[in-house]
């Protein structure tokens, strides 16, 4: 259990860094620091998805809480202006943990008062829950709410023409700062709401700051909810979306009908206290589950369980609902190449079967000449450029297919499978298709269509285009699964993606770099990319080898001398062109070393593959590998709590960046923990 006592919570800049998070299985989230100040735009108690599991809307940012007795105010909150920290309730809360959603605890002159937060899955609400442990004296217990009604990405200032009409009922506040989607409910049992309407200017976000972007917001206060509390009592304030849509046709009322029908069943549900009870003890058994599907006496497993539930969500495909996965939290939607990486960790391993298989028809759903989507945006279509999402869906699929022996759900999406190498094999968008030396090419110098993707406008910092050596080992094992499935399924094409296959490992001898001991990254007209970079372990670590193990080993030795670090692989070799040491700045300056240097801890997965099979897996390399991984865990305490970061600097200290909970550095850590037995 994740645990901070006062020396942690007093030191501000320590505290700052410490981030939780809990989600609602719908793409909405709750999110903030340790100690209660915001220093993300992202940053809210309620971050609702429109049509989830996107159109995010930060609808309450944070709710301020104080207890006032006698003329005593005892401040609880913590927030950072624009030259001044007030008020400082870090300075009497006495500790925070996660079990196993966040638990605050302030104490100061013989009260305290604990405060629990956590998101019932699958209902879009967030659940206060406040306890006053200790009282010399009953005491008045003050909730603000400070809201911002807005898309999560960008920042609002006063004299936005926020609207700030409220429909006032028994214990229930309802507002609706700006569009529809904007709208929210505040349920507060036995509360009392006094209305007062003020505006709370230059909140000041430190991480907007740091990557040179607007970082100053103000917020806006409806009033507060109060209660008077006796020692060991209890008062919940729950936090909803309310959205009410426009009625123009039968359709639209018989929609509405259906979600009035829906909220008011949610809605009694919190409108009392046995109520919250409820959700809290079905909420806690539902985690208590997700925690227990590995080995019960596996902690990090069961850490990283719980972890790994987080980025599964609900997604509508063509009317149909399904299942996919965030990428990211806070900012990334689902995007297909790294669902396609970290399910087999996030629910592969968690004997999430019947999840795997509604996000795999998800994407399959989406195809399109071919391709699976790259990513679903916030709002419009989907976008198709990748050139590996695709690949990675079918390597994903053998994995299911493993796991489950579900062939009869292959065999209802093989049309689609089929189609999708016809189209790499005849040339689809952006340029992907096979060559006469059984290559697979993709996009110009315009395009990045593989995993290493950042652009700044014109700017494509790491060009791939061409032949990249990840793709073509996909590209094998596309053609290899392929001709597997068309054997069992009894189609005529298995002996000719079998043939292509031999054409494709042939071809593949190109990429070999004698003199480096290790694989060139890209082969261009122009000549060969020399580059060493950790693409090849992938290529390594897929089920069908394309490489030799004397290769295999080469690459190991060389990834392990120039890319390993404590928490996962530099994306670049010290010494090369453009390497970058520290990722930071602006915009230009992070996307310019995204890739150039800066480590992914995903990369640990093909690494630890590649390593088991050159090494073997025994006593002596699990310990090896445990070792290795030990920083990630005690990651699981720092920057995004209980989870895995997206990015770290390259060279040390290898401070944290990016997602401070990214899908895929979590599924693969799972992944290689579970699969190769790594629990003490």
């Amino acid at each position: 259990m994740t645990h901070f006592n006062s020396t942690i919570l007093h030191d501000l800049p320590a505290a700052l860094r410490r981030e939780w998070l809990e989600t609602d299985g719908l793409g909405g989230f709750a999110m903030g620091t340790i100690v209660g100040a915001n220093t993300r735009r992202y940053h809210g108690l309620l971050v609702a998805a429109a049509e989830p599991p996107v159109g995010r809307r930060v609808l309450v940012a944070k709710v301020e809480d104080r207890l006032l007795a006698d003329g005593a105010v005892l401040e609880l909150s913590c927030n950072e202006y624009d030259g001044a920290i007030h008020p400082q309730g870090h300075l009497c809360q006495e500790e925070f943990r996660l079990d196993p959603w966040p638990v605050c605890t302030w104490a100061q002159d013989g009260f305290r008062l604990r405060r629990s937060l956590f998101m019932p899955h699958g209902l879009g609400l967030t659940v206060l829950r406040y306890d006053l442990l200790d009282a010399p004296q009953p005491a008045w217990l003050h909730c603000r709410p400070l809201v911002a009604g807005r898309d999560m990405h960008h920042l609002q200032r006063s004299g936005g023409g926020l609207k700030p009409h409220t429909d006032l009922s028994a214990h229930r506040l309802a507002m609706q700062p700006y569009d529809p989607a904007s709208r929210f409910a505040l349920d507060f049992p036995h509360g009392e709401f006094r209305p007062d309407g003020l505006w709370y200017y230059n909140f000041r976000y430190a991480r907007e700051q740091e990557r040179g972007l607007d970082y100053l917001e103000d917020l806006y206060s409806p009033g507060e909810v109060v209660w008077l509390l006796r020692p060991g009592e209890t008062v919940w304030l729950v936090l909803s979306r309310d959205a009410v849509g426009a009625v123009t046709d039968r359709e639209d009322c018989e929609a509405l009908m259906a979600a009035e029908r829906q909220r008011r069943d949610t809605v009694g549900a919190v409108t009392d206290r046995e109520g919250c009870e409820a959700l809290m003890a079905a909420e806690r058994q539902r985690r208590d589950a997700v925690g227990a599907v590995t080995d019960r006496d596996d902690e990090v497993a069961a850490r990283l369980a719980l972890a790994a539930d987080q980025f599964i969500v609900d997604r509508t495909v063509r009317a149909v609902p399904s299942r996919t996965i965030i990428a990211g939290y806070p900012w990334f939607g689902d995007w297909g190449r790294d669902t396609m990486i970290a399910l087999f960790g996030l629910t592969l391993t968690t004997r999430r079967y019947a999840d795997c298989r509604a996000m795999l028809e998800t994407f399959v759903a989406g195809m399109r000449h071919g391709l699976v989507p790259n990513l679903f945006v916030e709002s419009g279509d989907p976008g198709y450029n990748t050139v590996d999402a695709t690949l990675w869906l079918f390597v994903a699929l053998r994995r299911y297919l493993q796991a489950t022996g579900d062939m009869a759900f292959l065999a209802a999406i093989w049309p689609a499978l089929r189609e999708s190498l016809e189209a790499h094999l005849a040339g689809t968008d952006f340029g992907i298709h096979m060559t006469e030396d059984g290559l697979l090419t993709a996009g110009d110098a315009s395009t990045q269509l593989t995993w290493m993707d950042a652009k700044v406008d014109d700017w494509v910092v790491t060009p791939r285009h061409g032949k990249a050596v990840e793709i073509n080992g996909l590209w094998y094992n596309a053609l290899r699964i392929g001709a597997f499935l068309a054997d069992k399924l009894g189609d005529a094409t298995a002996a000719r993606y079998e043939a292509l296959a031999r054409r494709t490992k042939t071809g593949f001898t190109q990429f070999w770099y004698a003199e480096g001991g290790y694989c060139y990254d890209v082969l261009r007209p122009d000549g060969p990319d020399a580059a060493l970079r950790p693409n090849q372990l992938i290529a390594c670590a897929l089920p069908y080898h394309v490489l030799g193990p004397a290769q295999r080993r080469s690459i190991l030795e060389q990834a392990t001398a120039h890319l390993l670090t404590p928490y996962g692989l530099r994306t670049l070799a010290p010494g090369s062109e453009g390497y970058c040491a520290h990722y930071g700045g602006d915009r230009w300056a992070r996307d310019g070393a995204y890739h150039q240097g800066t480590v992914w801890p995903w990369l640990l997965g093909p690494y630890l593959t590649t390593w088991f099979d050159v090494m073997g897996v025994s006593d002596d390399t699990r310990r090896q590998a445990r070792a290795l991984l030990q920083p990630l865990v005690a990651h699981l305490d720092d920057a995004g709590l209980g989870s895995i970061s997206e990015i770290f600097d390259a060279e040390a200290p290898y401070a944290p960046h990016g997602c401070p909970a990214q899908a895929w550095s979590v599924g693969e850590l799972l992944r290689c923990w579970v699969q190769y037995k790594l629990a003490q």
